[in-house]
């Protein structure tokens, strides 16, 4: 992996777990799951293993990790469940996967800009950095109102309500792995 991979990518009981209840909470009628920001993988192979979705589509903008990732997914010998996608995951949503919008769930795990998001209290999410909350959510809710983030553990939460469609409720879900929080 690369050395920014072993920094950003979800540990495998965490990914597995979130893949878990992603497909738990999905509508019924959302056989898609579009990973925007697929990283060297963990959450995509994740997905692909849980074999709730009929596809599983992976973002990568970076290549060294996108290359990274397909040989991760041929690791798990899953590679052939995976549609990937190199490029802008904004401009590839907009583009190449708007027909899939009504049978989509849209997930993310954006970067968070860099570690010093750990040394926040609170994690502000309006100024995540290169995308905030709210430009994602705006983009990503042009193709579907499925939408599952995986945020940093200290984000505000109070910045995610404000984002809430009314009447809909937001569920937020706190891992923790061998008493640490993730």
């Amino acid at each position: 992996m690369t050395d920014d991979a072993w920094f950003g990518v979800t540990p495998e009981p965490v990914a597995n777990k979130v893949a878990l209840h992603v497909a738990e909470n999905a509508p019924a009628s959302k056989a898609i799951l579009i990973d925007c920001f697929a990283g060297v993988g963990g959450n995509t192979i994740a997905f692909a293993l849980s074999g709730r979705w009929k596809r599983v589509y992976a973002i990568e903008k970076d290549e060294n990790t996108f290359n990274c990732a397909k040989h991760n997914a041929n690791l798990y010998g899953i590679a052939h469940q995976i549609s990937w996608f190199h490029g802008d995951c904004f401009q590839i949503v907009k583009n190449e996967l708007a027909s899939l919008g009504s049978y989509s769930v849209v997930f993310a795990s954006p970067p968070w800009g860099g570690p010093g998001y750990s040394t926040n209290t609170i994690f502000d999410l309006t100024t995540m950095q290169p995308y905030s909350l709210n430009n994602m959510l705006q983009s990503f809710r042009q193709l579907t109102p499925t939408v599952a983030l995986f945020l940093p553990r200290t984000s505000d939460l109070r910045q995610l309500a404000e984002e809430s469609q009314e009447p809909k409720k937001l569920k937020v879900i706190h891992y923790c792995v061998e008493g640490a929080s993730k």
